[in-house]
């Protein structure tokens, strides 16, 4: 690695890759930087390794950040490119989310083998997601649909569907777009009865605070608007005490000044569900979605989360 590169850490997985690329590339333009001038590194996460069991009995989300974070802390790397919605809503001590990048389609995508749409798959018919949230989701659409665990990359996914593993699964539209595989989507699911993950078709960049050299170069490549949906769905997530046990969907829309967040969260079986639609000004956005989530809970009752902690 040359003296005075940024390093960049990400994971391994092509997603990842194609998302530090994008942010190099990004900086590059901005700063008439060369590519020589930055290094990628790839980090393994215990949220990678392990495949056998869902993430919600193994730790959580922050399975997907923690290696990364480390060498974030420990100066190996300078900055770390992540989706969104695999952050946890507390970051470790020294470090902060500095930019955003402008925000991808955020709907969610359905492949199916067996048919083209949810709605048309055979009685009984088996797909696979790793979401708790896509999984609720499926079986509020379609109780008689059977759920199972499918981790993996979006090429492994896509692999054990061709295999017949299952009819269907469902995958982020931002991530297809990402990869050049939108061809593969057989139907992409409306945001009024398929809510996304908070931070959904978002990109963020953290780093270390206070460190200003970073601070300066991530400011041209911070898309606000992008930034301000996020505290929203990020403060609506914290109110929740969301995590990977949590089928939880939240998104907010900008307007010029007038910012939208429409909230949801489910049972894990999808047969009982509380949303909210709340208002105000992007100024505002953090607060809105804190007021938001502390609000669906007082509606929800104890009971509803304790039903399926």
């Amino acid at each position: 690695m040359q003296t005075g590169q940024l390093r960049i850490g990400t994971r391994g997985s092509a997603l990842a890759l194609a998302q530090a690329h994008e942010t190099r590339d990004r900086l590059m333009a901005a700063h008439g930087l060369a590519e020589d001038a930055f290094a990628i590194e790839v980090i393994s996460t215990s949220g990678d390794r392990i495949q056998d069991r869902p993430l919600s009995e193994a730790g959580g989300k922050g399975l997907f950040t923690k290696e990364i974070e480390e060498a974030l802390l420990d100066g190996r790397i300078d900055i770390a490119v992540h989706s969104s919605k695999d952050m946890p809503t507390r970051l470790p001590d020294g470090l902060v989310l500095g930019a955003f990048l402008e925000r991808e389609d955020v709907r969610d995508a359905f492949i199916g083998g067996a048919a083209e749409t949810i709605d048309a798959l055979p009685q009984g018919a088996t797909v696979g997601s790793s979401s708790l949230r896509r999984q609720a989701l499926i079986r509020r659409r379609r109780p008689d649909i059977s759920v199972v665990m499918f981790r993996g990359n979006v090429q492994t996914r896509l692999r054990k569907l061709s295999e017949g593993q299952v009819h269907g699964t469902l995958l982020a539209h931002a991530g297809l777009r990402r990869l050049g595989m939108a061809e593969v989507i057989t139907e992409l699911l409306p945001l009024d009865t398929f809510p996304p993950a908070p931070g959904q078709g978002a990109i963020c960049i953290e780093h270390r605070d206070g460190d200003r050299r970073i601070e300066q170069m991530l400011e041209s490549i911070h898309h606000g608007g992008t930034g301000a949906a996020l505290a929203c769905e990020r403060a609506f997530l914290g109110a929740l005490d969301g995590s990977c046990r949590t089928p939880i969907a939240g998104h907010a829309t900008l307007e010029g000044q007038a910012l939208r967040f429409h909230g949801l969260i489910l049972t894990p079986d999808g047969v009982e569900a509380h949303d909210i639609t709340v208002e105000g000004e992007v100024t505002e956005a953090a607060s809105i979605g804190r007021r938001a989530g502390e609000e669906i809970r007082a509606r929800a009752g104890a009971r509803f989360f304790d039903s399926w902690v």
